[in-house]
């Protein structure tokens, strides 16, 4: 070995000294690079502890650890702050509905007394809605520390919320509507027998046929005046919650064609916020009155002044129309109107008669019984139940005997000339044609496309 060292001298002398400091940097250079880890190898690393801002307690970082071998140091305590747990919570329930429930019965089962009940019903006109409650139906009520019931939420359709807050004595009462998500849908059909028949066959609902009755009921006699081949179209709402129908909305548009005559009319809402249907010039649909006061019923006897009568076997005139309909069939005032008669007269048994303005007056008689409100001098509205069929005085059967006259003068109901409603007004003309144009314009493409579908083109 000590001959080894003695020859690496005599060589390490035949160089100049400079030399050797350049290359012994050099070595000690490389060796210092070999010992650096290569990238991704894990080493340890000092970490500080970061002190925070106390914004919220529970949020601030007592520290990080600082290293593998280094104990965590304890946080320095904080201030005490209330959790939500600890917070006074409002104990919903859910209450549903059984067969033979009371809503204060339901109330008492969870201790609710009954002064509170009573204070809940007659706090507010919508909690006394609650009274109505039915089978399959529930709400939510909540009750204090103290066992009294201090809130309530119920849902009178699938849309409306009702919460109401018990203020100190009084109870606070908000409604929250849900909005349905609207589609245009279309349908056409041809009458072959009935109105309804036609709608079902063309995917249309009871309460959609019924609101094209009243559309065109003002023209068209739905008893008398339709005839087979007689057609329609209808462009109407479709109504979504949560992505599931749930039922139909309003008539858009509509076109009617009946003996020969192509009806129209367009939903239009004013500026006012009043909605209207109306014809393409703008006319209303509305007339003074409506040409049926009973729904779809037949019609058991014609205006005729040289009729013989059925009880008295004599020619007597009869000088209005019978609708014959089961007993208990609602009846409409054909107009608004005021009440001077309502009581018996003769053989034309439980009567009512309608003033309407100076010219007009209508008489419905053989009803089974008054609606309740309806007596001499009380005011009605146009549609507005006044009454049910029945047969009181000189009646073979149950029947609704209607009469219409002008200045005092009898006219049969099925033909006299009805006045027009007020349409639209001047102002709102131009914006209403440019809606009634692109809602022709959707009938047209909807039944264009229609067509193409059923045929056999592809």
């Amino acid at each position: 070995m000590r001959h080894r060292f003695s020859a690496l001298g005599r060589v390490a002398r035949r160089f100049p000294r400079a030399h050797l400091i350049l290359s012994g940097a050099l070595i000690a250079t490389v060796s210092l690079v070999a010992m650096v880890p290569e990238s991704g190898e894990s080493r340890s690393e000092r970490v500080q502890t970061l002190t925070l801002p106390k914004h919220d307690a529970g949020d601030q970082l007592a520290g990080l650890e600082s290293s593998r071998h280094q104990q965590a140091q304890p946080a320095a305590p904080t201030a005490s702050v209330p959790t939500l747990a600890s917070q006074p919570q409002e104990r919903w329930q859910r209450l549903t509905v059984k067969p033979g429930d009371t809503l204060s019965g339901l109330l008492q089962e969870h201790g609710v007394t009954a002064t509170q009940v009573y204070r809940l019903i007659n706090g507010h006109p919508r909690l006394k809605e609650l009274t109505n409650i039915r089978p399959g139906e529930s709400f939510q009520i909540s009750l204090d520390s103290g066992g009294e019931l201090n809130a309530l939420r119920y849902h009178p359709s699938r849309i409306e919320t009702v919460e109401a807050e018990l203020d100190g004595e009084r109870w606070q009462v908000a409604a929250h509507t849900r909005e349905y998500l609207r589609r245009t849908r279309f349908a056409d059909g041809t009458i072959d027998n009935s109105l309804f028949l036609a709608g079902h066959a063309a995917g249309m609902s009871d309460n959609l046929t019924m609101q094209l009755a009243n559309i065109f009921g003002w023209d068209v006699d739905f008893v008398q005046d339709i005839r087979q081949g007689d057609r329609f179209r209808v462009l109407y709402e479709e109504l979504y919650l949560d992505g599931e129908k749930v039922g139909e909305g309003n008539i858009l548009a509509a076109e009617f064609w009946n003996r020969g005559r192509h009806l129209t009319a367009y939903r239009f809402q004013t500026r006012s916020g009043d909605t209207e249907y109306l014809d393409a010039d703008g006319n209303s649909m509305r007339k003074a009155f409506i040409r049926t006061p009973v729904s779809f019923t037949r019609i058991s006897s014609r205006f005729n002044l040289g009729r013989k009568h059925p009880i008295l076997n004599r020619v007597r005139a009869h000088r209005g129309i019978d609708y014959a309909a089961r007993s208990g069939t609602p009846i409409k005032a054909a107009g608004n109107g005021k009440v001077i008669f309502a009581g018996v007269k003769g053989g034309y048994g439980n009567v009512v008669i309608i003033q309407h303005g100076q010219q007009y007056t209508t008489l419905y008689g053989h009803m089974k019984g008054f609606a309740k409100g309806i007596r001499v001098g009380s005011r009605v509205n146009q549609n507005q139940t006044i009454g049910y069929v029945g047969m009181t005085g000189l009646a073979t059967g149950p029947h609704l005997h209607y009469e219409f006259r002008v200045n005092g003068t009898h006219r049969d109901p099925l033909t006299v000339p009805l006045p027009k409603a007020r349409g639209v007004d001047a102002n709102e003309k131009p914006q209403f044609l440019v809606q009634a144009k692109r809602m022709q314009s959707q009938i047209t493409m909807f039944a264009e496309a229609a067509t193409l579908a059923s045929s056999n083109v592809f």
